[in-house]
């Protein structure tokens, strides 16, 4: 009860009315910061970092050589990482000598998830402006964030800003895949560099808009649990002309036909509580009734199976009231004319808090009553084990003043009134592993993304110019504000 207190205090704050170029639809940035800005987003995302055939070390040597040349010290500039593709860069900007507060940490991925050519209207890696858009893989997720941190670090030591405390900014590897995520290869092997208070993770967490307009901020204030999971039948296989009841392909499909008729149930914590209630009120003003009385009703106990059906035709709300698990790949068959001896599906789900990945795939068990049907989980490297982990989600931290007042400060600057609710996160980010470490994580970003228009991981992925640089200016306000400015 204490946590959904503190929310609702947080969200519910009455905003001081203050000038902003929001309503004049203009970039809040001199001509100079824009430069810039759109300069460092556009050699980001231009520098491929996929896992397959990407360089994160390259993302992290331009970020490094950019931040050099801006007159940080090269000692505060450290690239570490298990091997040459994929060094993580810590910038470290230096605060007042003899501070006794501890660092701010905020942490952004560089790598991003493959975009196959073929499918994109752009080349995925090159950053289009088109429609006032920029279009580009990571333009979302999360190369837009850290441009605008580069570019802040950049512009606020040039101006010669010295924050109250240290900040420490981890630019980092493998957080959509692979075997080398960066945040918890620092955690094991380079503490020393990311020892923090607190951390910030702009890679969830931000404002909603329509047309570009906002309705909402939301920051996460926990999240769900990632769990990878391969369904793997097999068969004899045989000739093709001489088809067996046994098919490894028909096997699979049947589980996976069972999977996407399955729905986990509902369950509703503190957090998703005040996000709904809070939505309620905003969806009730806009006029929109029907929504807001089924975020309400979902509440009740046991909540409104109608309000729940509603609700859940919207992949935002599905995702906020219950465990998901989708299908995501498929490979089967050995030749066009044989019949198939194996048949594998990767099933990816995002496990509410409380839950764990061993429950969830148990869950999988169930619901797919195959027999012949296997399910193991697989880990970040690909690695297959028969039985899932005990983790799960870790316990919110509570609102620390240090971290929020100054955010309620900036956002009445920049958009008067405007609610701040909290949010879980109905993907997964790298504040697992800074929250497993002790360190308070809390999803703040400054972009705004239209409802309906969220491109990450999909193709032509983008962002809108304006919401970017107001995204620059978002950051550059709140770093000063949290440096005690």
């Amino acid at each position: 009860m204490r946590l959904k207190s503190a929310l609702l205090s947080a969200a519910l704050f009455a905003a001081v009315p203050a000038a902003s170029l929001l309503a004049q639809g203009k970039s809040p940035l001199d001509p100079e910061t824009e430069k810039l800005s759109h300069e460092i987003f556009k050699q980001l995302v231009e520098t491929n970092t996929t896992d397959s055939v990407g360089s994160v070390t390259a993302a992290s040597e331009a970020m490094r050589k950019r931040l050099l040349d801006a007159g940080f010290p090269a000692e505060d500039l450290v690239l570490a990482g298990p091997n040459d593709r994929k060094m993580n860069l810590v910038a470290r900007y230096r605060g007042k000598p003899g501070s006794t507060l501890k660092p701010i940490l905020i942490i952004c991925h560089e790598d991003v998830v493959e975009a196959p050519q073929a499918e994109w209207a752009t080349d995925p890696f090159k950053l289009v402006e088109k429609d006032g858009f920029f279009y580009g893989r990571g333009t979302q997720d999360m190369k837009d964030s850290d441009a605008i941190l580069v570019t802040n670090f950049i512009r606020l030591k040039k101006q010669g800003f010295v924050p109250n405390r240290d900040f420490i900014l981890a630019l980092t590897a493998d957080e959509e895949g692979g075997k080398s995520n960066g945040v918890d290869w620092l955690l094991k092997n380079r503490p020393e560099l990311i020892k923090a208070e607190a951390a910030l993770n702009p890679d969830s967490g931000g404002i909603d808009t329509e047309s570009g307009k906002p309705v909402v901020m939301v920051l996460e204030a926990t999240e769900k649990l990632y769990g990878d999971f391969e369904l793997s039948t097999k068969n004899p296989g045989g000739h093709s002309s001489l088809p067996t009841r046994a098919n490894a392909i028909y096997e699979l499909t049947k589980a996976l036909d069972r999977l996407e008729k399955y729905q986990f149930p509902v369950e509703i914590n503190a957090v998703t509580r005040a996000y709904f209630e809070q939505m309620s009120a905003i969806e009730r003003k806009r006029g929109n009734t029907q929504m807001a009385d089924d975020m309400l009703a979902v509440l009740k106990s046991p909540p409104d199976a109608a309000a729940v059906a509603r609700l859940s035709e919207s992949p935002r709300y599905n995702s906020t009231l219950r465990t998901t698990c989708v299908a995501t790949m498929l490979s089967a068959g050995q030749a066009p004319n044989a019949l198939p001896q194996f048949a594998n599906a990767n099933v990816n789900c995002r496990i509410l808090p409380g839950h764990t990945q061993e429950e969830t795939r148990q869950t999988l068990i169930k619901v797919f009553a195959e027999p012949g049907v296997t399910v193991q989980y697989k880990d970040d490297g690909g690695t297959l084990f028969p039985v899932g982990t005990d983790r799960v989600s870790p316990t919110p931290p509570p609102l620390r003043a240090d971290i929020f007042d100054p955010l309620k400060k900036v956002m009445a600057e920049m958009y008067p009134g405007l609610p701040i609710l909290p949010q879980m996160e109905t993907g997964a980010s790298d504040s697992i592993y800074t929250m497993a470490a002790g360190i308070p994580s809390y999803g703040i970003n400054g972009v705004g993304i239209d409802n309906g228009d969220e491109r990450a991981h999909a193709r032509d992925e983008r962002v809108r110019i304006l919401s970017y640089d107001r995204g620059v200016d978002f950051y550059y306000r709140y770093l000063q504000a949290l440096g005690g400015k």
